[in-house]
């Protein structure tokens, strides 16, 4: 006869990392010159069922990811010889693995650097386990999702392709095709977006001169699952403007307003 009892206590413990069992196939590295807060890391998060490694450096952690799958690396930014920024910077431009990087409270400028290397995300120290175990979950959730596709075109959805009608907007010296999902400037020469990008920028010309929240650019970009500590918006954002800006670090097209989001203020025409 089934034990009832014990065949629900498995579901929980092997039901991955959506629900709230075991996340048995996921891997995690901790990299910190710091002993105790490494192995205080690797305890809680083994506890919620990871699979976890302690690194010291950077070495350690490459020396990891020739062996190892692993899906999200908690760097810490303050490490002794190869700084944090370096590693998150080789790690981006040989992998898609998750990064989660720890700073110091006061280090600001490092942390918009780390997200603009390619970051997830940032935790400042000192952190509760809790908040870490949100912000882990959360790009896990995304480095393991794959991208959502553009909505198909069809006569049942036309908004699909167009806006009021038409397959193509300007705005200040670009060109924006909304079927082929194309970006152009206003000598025809083709900038790349990444999915996510296209979907805010379609957000934005949407709605010209509109104050748009977090909540709102992250539902145009289809992430059904986030956290009030996401901050990949503001990486894509960060991305965005040094795509479309005259000037990155003075944006006038994506202006940020303070403890809202962000506006979009040229205007926008259809043709």
């Amino acid at each position: 006869m089934c034990d009832w009892k014990r065949f629900v206590k498995y579901c929980k413990e092997t039901s991955g990392p959506y629900g709230g069992g075991r996340n048995v196939s996921q891997t995690i590295v901790v990299v910190d010159d710091e002993p105790t807060l490494r192995n205080r890391l690797r305890k809680y998060l083994q506890s919620e069922g990871f699979t976890v490694y302690e690194a010291e450096s950077g070495a350690v952690l490459r020396d990891l990811l020739d062996r190892v799958r692993v899906d999200l690396v908690v760097l810490d930014l303050m490490l002794p010889g190869e700084d944090g920024l370096s590693i998150t910077r080789d790690l981006r431009a040989r992998t898609q693995v998750g990064i989660l990087i720890l700073t110091g409270k006061g280090d600001a400028v490092d942390r918009i650097v780390g997200l603009e290397m390619g970051a997830d995300d940032y935790l400042a120290k000192p952190f509760e386990l809790r908040e870490l175990l949100a912000r882990v979950r959360s790009i896990l959730r995304r480095v393991s999702a794959p991208p959502p596709s553009a909505p198909a075109p069809s006569a049942a959805n036309p908004a699909a392709t167009s806006i009021n009608g038409f397959d193509r907007v300007h705005f200040d010296r670009w060109s924006l095709d909304l079927r082929k999902m194309e970006l152009r400037d206003e000598g025809g020469e083709a900038i790349h977006l990444t999915g996510a990008e296209f979907r805010i920028l379609r957000k934005f010309v949407e709605n010209p001169g509109r104050t748009l929240n977090r909540d709102q650019l992250m539902s145009a970009m289809a992430e059904r699952d986030w956290t009030p500590y996401d901050r990949s918006i503001d990486l894509h954002i960060s991305n965005l403007r040094k795509k479309l800006e005259a000037d990155p670090k003075k944006p006038g097209l994506i202006k940020t307003v303070r403890s809202f989001g962000y506006v979009f203020t040229p205007s926008v025409e259809t043709a």
